[in-house]
C-alpha cells in the first residue's frame, strides 16, 4: 500500500473505531446507521491517509494488525478525554459556580450574613470563596469576583464602590462604662487600643493616621495590642480588652445587636472603601452576573438601612 502520510479525518477515526471494536464492518455499520461497504470504502480510505494497513481481511471477518491495535488503543483514550471533558462542561453548565476573592473580614462580617439570601434565590449556583488577610492579588488567583478593600486610585478606574470607608471606635459596652465618657482623640489615646498590622502595605486607616487626619496629634503606640486578624481584634473588642478601630460596613451586626458601642461622635471617612472587582470582564456567565447584582443590591440595602438610622 502506498499511502500519502496524512492526517486521519475525525470521522475516519470513529468509524475506525467502530470497526475496531466489533472486529466487523458489518456490526459497525449497524452502530453506526450505515452500510458495510460504506465503512469498508471509510477504513481503506484512512489506510491510504496513513499510508498503512490497520486491518487483515480475514474469512468471515477482519482483525487488526499491529499498527491497528496501537491506533485502536490512542483513539479509544482519545475518545474517553472528549467524553470526560463533555461531562465536566455539562455539569458546569448544569450547576454554574463562581469563585469569589475577598479577605477575611469582609467574608466573616458582611458576606457570610448575608449568603444564605442568594443561596434561596440561586440554589443552582455553587458559590467558592476564597480568602486571605494580607495583600489579595487577583491577577494571580482563579476567581470570577473580587472583593477588596481599594484605594482612591481602583476606584476612580471605574470598579463599583460598595460603601466608603468610614471608621470610628468601637468597643464592648462594660468597657464604655468602666472608662467612659470616651469625648476627645486626647481621651481614647490614653485608653488601651486594639490595632491591625498592616505589613504587607495595606491601605486600611491605621491608629497613627487616625489621630493625625482627625486632631492633628501624634500617637506613640504604646498601649496597643496587636493582631494580624481583624475577627481575632473584633473578639477581643467584645470581650472588653480595648478599643478597637470598626469599620463601618463590617461591625454593623455587632453594633445594632449592642455586642459594641461605636464612638461615631469620633469617627472618620476617606475616599477608600471596599470594591466589587470583574476580574475577568471578557466573560460573561449567568453565576457571575447574579452574584454581582445580588452584591450590589445588598450594598445599595446597607446604604440605605444606614441612612435611616
Amino acid at each position: 500500500m502506498v499511502g500519502v502520510g496524512g492526517r486521519a479525518s475525525p470521522n475516519g477515526l470513529r468509524v475506525f473505531e467502530a470497526a475496531a471494536r466489533h472486529l466487523s464492518f458489518t456490526a459497525a455499520a449497524r452502530e453506526l446507521r450505515s452500510t458495510q461497504s460504506a465503512v469498508s470504502q471509510q477504513v481503506r480510505a484512512l489506510e491510504e491517509q496513513l499510508g498503512m494497513p490497520l486491518f487483515e481481511r480475514i474469512y468471515r471477518g477482519v482483525r487488526l494488525t499491529e499498527a491497528g491495535q496501537a491506533l485502536f488503543a490512542g483513539v479509544q483514550e482519545g475518545f474517553a478525554i472528549i467524553d470526560r471533558t463533555i461531562d465536566r462542561l455539562q455539569d458546569r453548565y448544569r450547576h454554574p459556580h463562581v469563585n469569589i476573592l475577598t479577605d477575611f473580614s469582609f467574608a466573616a462580617y458582611w458576606l457570610m450574613p448575608r449568603l444564605p439570601s442568594f443561596r434561596k434565590r440561586h440554589p443552582h449556583i455553587d458559590v467558592r470563596i476564597v480568602t486571605n488577610q494580607g495583600v489579595l492579588d487577583w491577577r494571580t488567583q482563579e476567581v470570577d469576583v473580587a472583593i477588596l478593600f481599594c484605594d482612591e486610585r481602583t476606584l476612580a478606574s471605574g470598579v463599583p464602590r460598595l460603601f466608603p470607608e468610614e471608621v470610628f471606635p468601637v468597643c464592648a459596652p462594660g468597657f464604655l462604662q468602666q472608662h467612659g465618657p470616651i469625648e476627645s482623640p486626647e481621651r481614647l489615646a490614653e485608653l488601651p487600643l486594639l490595632a491591625l498590622t498592616a505589613d504587607q502595605g495595606q491601605s486600611w486607616l491605621d491608629w497613627p493616621s487616625y489621630f493625625e487626619q482627625l486632631a492633628g496629634i501624634g500617637y506613640m503606640e504604646s498601649s496597643e495590642l496587636t493582631f494580624n486578624n481583624y475577627t481575632l481584634l473584633i473578639q477581643a473588642a467584645i470581650a472588653g480588652q480595648g478599643i478597637g478601630m470598626g469599620w463601618r460596613g463590617l461591625v454593623d451586626d455587632m453594633l445594632e445587636s449592642g455586642m459594641l458601642v461605636g464612638l461615631q461622635e469620633l469617627g472618620l471617612r476617606s475616599s477608600r472603601g471596599y470594591g466589587l472587582i470583574d476580574t475577568r470582564p471578557d466573560t460573561s456567565g449567568e453565576a457571575k452576573r447574579a452574584l454581582q447584582e445580588w452584591v450590589l443590591a445588598c450594598a445599595e440595602e446597607t446604604q440605605d438601612k444606614r441612612t435611616v438610622l
